[in-house]
């Protein structure tokens, strides 16, 4: 199934990358992952389970990180198995690739460590995908130069919001285009673009409020894929509480990302 998964994103066709932040409990991923499995299935697009197994880059030392990696891997390992969905993780120094690499299909680089040479080109010599999330500090034409350092076919870029003063966020929709002209599958991720880094005094906050339409203005752009953190009780979750999209909420989002790309490629057509 995961290899299934991979030739239909190669063939071009939009694909969803969906989860929790943190693997609370293999009890949440796996309810996750079988809600959203089904809709993806019912709408036909090709779908990669999300989580992370720790979660590095936190304000406060009194932040839950996660499960650590052993836990967390076995977690992924059974929604893998389960469901026979490709996954995706973070990974945060390359000590974390071996083993990473025996789980994940898709190895995750965090946008505040897209820069770091070692851990990119490490993680593309595992063979598996890699997905670059562009800095908040970077332009896009700045992630052509970072994905060429991975010498690989098998990259992913997304776009998850650029720094506009303290504690926002801001999409400036070029970036999309600008990236794609790189020659590899843009995604664009509708939680952390909507995020207010700090805003909760010590953890993030969000918007998910606004999540939607903007996965539809996304997806009017063009994008690849689409990434989303969502979870069955946002305002109960250990991480990212304020900003992931509530579970119930997934298929209103997933029907009109696809509304939006169906009538985009009309317009094409008459154009």
């Amino acid at each position: 199934m995961p290899n299934s998964v991979f030739s239909r994103i190669e063939r071009g066709e939009f694909f969803l990358i969906a989860g929790p932040c943190v693997a609370e409990s293999e009890s949440l991923c796996l309810k996750v992952a079988e809600h959203i499995a089904a809709l993806a299935e019912k709408h036909r697009v090709p779908y990669i389970f999300k989580t992370s197994f720790q979660k590095a880059n936190r304000l406060s030392g009194i932040s839950y990180t996660g499960p650590g990696r052993k836990e967390g891997l076995a977690i992924l390992a059974k929604v893998k198995k389960e469901f026979g969905l490709p996954v995706l993780t973070d990974i945060h120094e390359t000590a974390d690739i071996p083993a990473v690499a025996e789980v994940a299909d898709i190895l995750q680089i965090p946008a505040l460590l897209c820069r770091q040479t070692d851990l990119v080109v490490e993680a593309a010599k595992s063979g598996r995908w890699v997905n670059i999330k562009k800095g908040q500090f970077l332009a896009p034409e700045d992630m052509a130069l970072i994905a060429q350092k991975a010498d690989s076919k098998k990259i992913m870029l997304t776009e998850r919001g650029t720094t506009f003063g303290y504690r926002n966020l801001v999409v400036d929709f070029r970036g999309l285009l600008i990236m794609k002209e790189a020659g590899y599958p843009v995604i664009f991720d509708a939680t952390h673009s909507l995020q207010l880094p700090g805003g909760g005094g010590t953890v993030s906050t969000g918007q998910p409020q606004y999540s939607i339409p903007m996965a539809k203005a996304a997806a009017a752009i063009g994008i690849d894929g689409l990434f989303i953190e969502t979870h069955p009780e946002p305002s109960k979750a250990l991480s990212d509480a304020g900003a992931m999209l509530p579970l119930s909420k997934m298929e209103e989002l997933l029907e009109s990302v696809l509304t939006v790309r169906m009538a985009s490629s009309v317009t094409k057509e008459l154009v």
